[in-house]
């Protein structure tokens, strides 16, 4: 697994590639990653040149060549749709805004983006959200986070975040996962042969890794309210 350095390096040197089609010097390496010297650069590019995702080639300038990318920039990183504003109870019974537009969800609790906590299941209010925002058929329900271990991912502590039912996962998804049936998590979803890696989006955290027979999903992140 890269580091958040490692892999913000990477993410510079495809984009820098795919649109003026060499590698940037290391002086905008520096800059892009605000290192203060370019011994940071060279370490962090051995590194990536160890682990296979890049060669360096001899006798050219800007000489470095992407080899391969982690299974996260392959696919498209999940980008919070951020409503702002507050989060007035609306009256009880009625449907806030719009009824086509605007709809009610049951506001379940608190989910831990942090270390799993005691799984919710009681209705503790509705939280009214753009009917734009649910993906797809299915039911969907809100929660409140509670931890930072998902800040690299745009998700707060104290966001609302807007969860679609499923019980499966595709790798990379975030996704509220039930561990031993009494601990809920916000974290991302990861299958690791038969077992199920959860990755916190947070270099302070660790991924916590358990059978696959333990970790049950209970729904799929699919957009985000921030209050101020």
């Amino acid at each position: 697994m890269l580091t958040r350095k490692q892999m913000e390096l990477l993410e510079f040197i495809k984009s820098r590639m795919d649109r003026d089609g060499v590698p940037p010097s290391f002086d905008e390496m520096k800059d892009a990653l605000d290192l203060r010297s370019k011994s940071g650069i060279h370490r962090l590019i051995t590194a990536l040149e160890e682990r296979g995702f890049i060669r360096r080639l001899a006798h050219r300038a800007r000489a470095l060549e992407i080899v391969k990318l982690p299974e996260a920039m392959e696919r498209p990183a999940f980008t919070p749709r951020v409503i702002e504003g507050d989060r007035p109870e609306p009256p009880k019974g009625a449907m806030a805004l719009d009824t086509v537009h605007a709809l009610d969800l049951p506001l379940l609790g608190r989910i831990a983006a942090g270390m799993p906590i005691e799984a919710i299941s009681d209705v503790a209010q509705s939280v009214t959200v753009p009917g734009s925002m649910l993906s797809g058929r299915g039911q969907h329900y809100a929660l409140e986070v509670k931890g930072d271990s998902m800040i690299e991912a745009g998700i707060n502590n104290g966001d609302i975040v807007v969860i679609r039912e499923q019980q499966t996962a595709d790798n990379g998804d975030i996704v509220v996962a039930l561990v031993a049936d009494h601990e809920a998590t916000l974290k991302r979803f990861r299958r690791r042969g038969g077992m199920i890696a959860l990755e916190p989006a947070n270099a302070a955290y660790e991924t916590q890794v358990y059978p696959e027979a333990l970790v049950k999903v209970q729904g799929r992140l699919v957009g985000l309210i921030r209050s101020y």
